[in-house]
């Protein structure tokens, strides 16, 4: 082993090793492919070892890798805590703030609130990151995060503040040409708008005892925010949330008798960062701010 071993390059190998492909590491990173497998080609020349092989679907982690990951780990949780430890000792509230939320959230909900905020904490700069997948705050992808889903880690504060109601709806020139459903039942004649590969529509459906397949939904995509276009566009009905429904006069909602269950959002920080005092700010006025939005 090289005794100037370079540290800097366990992140990509750990990111490579979680995403299993130089392609996913370097979005997980924000860095180039390229940039990734360099860094790996280096580690391997460091070590004296073959991390991964490379194969047609990805990389596959050696018996050497899975060994290192363990240690790479503790290398990468060391450093964080050392981040969140001196993130505690600002003197002011200033700074950055990076919060994550899904992106219906991220691009309907949060722009107003985030300009209420600005007004109230000025010198807080946001940075936004509108994505649905699970952030993993442990890791410092974001300091605060919005999320439908719980979170399990036991070095997070988890705060349930608010719910998400949905409903059925439809645009005002699909009813004029389709006809206005009035009970559940006529969803069936109906050209409806729904999930590509997630389930959950289809499990809810099934639960209100409609025999639902895949292949009813005229539009099929798991993008939500393309799901609420679809229906602004007049493809067919769908199951919105409501405070994306509100936005579009022309959108209206139907079968106020189904009551789909609302969905909760969680605000949630790591229990250490908090001893920021920009990010605690940040953490009130989102846990007062967001219930008020909704």
């Amino acid at each position: 082993m090289n005794n100037d071993f370079d540290w800097r390059l366990v992140r990509s190998f750990l990111a490579a090793f979680e995403q299993g492909s130089l392609l996913g590491a370097a979005r997980s990173l924000g860095a180039t492919q390229p940039t990734i497998g360099r860094h790996i080609a280096e580690l391997e020349a460091q070590l004296g070892v073959l991390l991964f092989e490379r194969t047609g679907r990805g990389l596959l982690a050696t018996p050497m890798a899975l060994q290192l990951a363990d240690s790479a780990r503790a290398m990468e949780n060391g450093a964080n805590q050392l981040a969140r430890s001196v993130s505690g000792f600002e003197p002011g509230i200033s700074g950055t703030v990076r919060v994550s939320a899904s992106q219906p959230v991220a691009c309907y909900l949060m722009p107003p609130i985030l300009a209420q905020m600005r007004l109230a904490l000025p010198e807080v700069q946001v940075e936004l990151v509108s994505s649905n997948a699970v952030s993993n705050l442990l890791r410092r992808e974001a300091d605060i995060a919005l999320r439908m889903v719980q979170p399990r880690q036991a070095s997070l504060v988890v705060k349930r503040i608010a719910k998400v109601t949905l409903g059925a709806y439809a645009h005002r020139d699909y009813l004029r040409r389709r006809g206005t459903p009035r009970q559940l039942q006529d969803l069936l004649n109906h050209e409806l708008v729904g999930n590509d590969r997630d389930e959950t529509i289809l499990k809810g459906m099934a639960g209100f005892g409609l025999p639902v397949t895949r292949s009813s939904f005229a539009f099929r995509c798991d993008d939500l925010l393309a799901c609420w276009q679809a229906v602004r566009a007049g493809l067919g009905i769908g199951f919105i949330s409501d405070y994306l429904a509100v936005t579009d006069k022309d959108v209206v909602p139907l079968l106020p008798m189904v009551k789909v269950p609302p969905i909760p959002i969680w605000l949630t920080v790591h229990r250490e960062i908090r001893t920021s005092r920009r990010i605690r700010a940040v953490y009130d006025f989102l846990s007062q701010a967001v219930p008020r939005a909704l």
